[in-house]
């Protein structure tokens, strides 16, 4: 693949989603990963403000250092960038103590959920989009991701780029070269645990998934099972909430036929 012109691609799709949309910016969670790492760079190659915002909670030091470190690179890069440290952690303490009922999977979901939380105030302050961080191999192939968490976003600027293929744009856009080469993580909790390791396989083990026509060999049918799995655990995850549609007779009972004409008219 050449990465300049996917760089490019997806730069013209994010200024034209902007235009289109009619806002001023981007508001994006920099977590010292390969994920938000290359979707705020490629934000910022628009020229539109955007506003890159690390949120830890109870957050380990190398996980703080190499968001910081990319805030940084890019203040020096891009004079178009603002970038802030807002410190979750006694947020999420307060609220977690309060929750009558909780457990660690429940609390990490939540972490994410108060990160989007935070995007989408800083959002709706200053009329920018959120720019999500997912990847297809996560957001599509396995819904490895929280639900109206890192999951609730306005646009997924590499929601169709496998993960090999975010790290080629990584090296090509100039990223810190300590974050392409870190393990990725979710930053959801307070283990050494990392994504790959939640999944029980490598990211280019599930992409090899994805091309593969037969599964003869045990390994490959017991990933693609994982996959499978992961896939059907999580569909509900990448669809809209489903609705119940009444039927038309029970909505006449109920004077509904009435507010349907008084629409139509």
């Amino acid at each position: 693949m050449t990465y300049e012109l996917l760089a490019s691609y997806i730069t013209g799709w994010l200024s034209k989603y902007l235009e289109d949309n009619k806002q001023r910016g981007y508001v994006i969670g920099v977590s010292g990963g390969i994920d938000s790492a290359v979707v705020s760079t490629l934000c910022a190659r628009t020229g539109a403000p955007v506003l890159a915002i690390s949120m830890p909670i109870h957050q380990k030091q190398e996980q703080v250092d190499l968001a910081d470190a990319h805030l940084n690179w890019l203040r020096i890069h891009f004079s178009n960038v603002q970038t802030m440290t807002i410190n979750l952690t006694p947020v999420f303490d307060v609220l977690s103590d309060t929750l009558p009922e909780k457990t660690p999977l429940s609390l990490a979901n939540t972490r994410s959920r108060l990160r989007m939380v935070t995007l989408y105030n800083m959002a709706g302050s200053r009329g920018y989009l959120v720019a999500g961080t997912g990847n297809l191999c996560e957001d599509m192939i396995l819904g490895f991701f929280s639900k109206f968490g890192d999951g609730g976003v306005d646009l997924s600027p590499i929601g169709d780029l496998l993960k090999s293929d975010v790290w080629g744009l990584g090296e090509y856009l100039g990223v810190d070269p300590r974050i392409i080469k870190a393990a990725p993580v979710d930053g959801l909790w307070e283990d050494n645990r990392t994504d790959e390791s939640q999944i029980g396989y490598p990211y280019k083990k599930i992409e090899e998934v994805i091309t593969r026509e037969n599964f003869d060999d045990f390994e490959w049918r017991e990933i693609n099972r994982v996959c499978m799995d992961f896939w059907c655990k999580n569909s509900h995850k990448m669809a809209m909430p489903p609705i119940c549609k009444i039927p038309k007779e029970i909505k006449d009972m109920y004077g509904m036929k009435k507010i349907r004409e008084i629409f139509k008219s």
